[in-house]
């Protein structure tokens, strides 16, 4: 059975750091790309970071704040957020590809495994 476990969320000033973890077991996804995606109440699930076989990829208001990054030894996502801001303040889902030897940025519509979610709340 796929899981995919997420931690490191938490309560943090704005400007200030974190890095989230996301474990997976049950397989292997080394040959799929894996992204992070970011929901707050009331909104759509939106795209933060993708690492994928052509590189990374990042969403505009994230971009040179945010590094992603994975193991695959240790079948692991990471996500280093540095110069928080109040609007990153969301739930934060690590996802996987549904589709082997994917090139690109991943859509939430092509997910085929997603995290529990970890909470991050930036205050200001």
């Amino acid at each position: 059975q796929v899981q995919l476990v997420e931690s490191g969320g938490g309560l943090v000033q704005a400007g200030g750091s974190l890095t989230l973890s996301c474990v997976a077991s049950g397989r292997t996804f080394a040959d799929y790309a894996m992204g992070w995606f970011r929901q707050v109440p009331g909104k759509e699930r939106e795209f933060v970071a993708t690492i994928s076989w052509t590189g990374t990829y990042y969403r505009d208001s994230v971009k040179g704040r945010f590094a992603i990054s994975r193991n695959n030894d240790k079948n692991t996502l990471y996500l280093q957020m540095n110069s928080l801001k109040p609007e990153d303040t969301a739930l934060y889902y690590c996802a996987v590809d549904s589709r082997k030897y994917y090139s690109g940025r991943l859509d939430a519509s092509d997910v085929g495994f997603w995290g529990q979610g970890t909470q991050v709340t930036v205050s200001s």
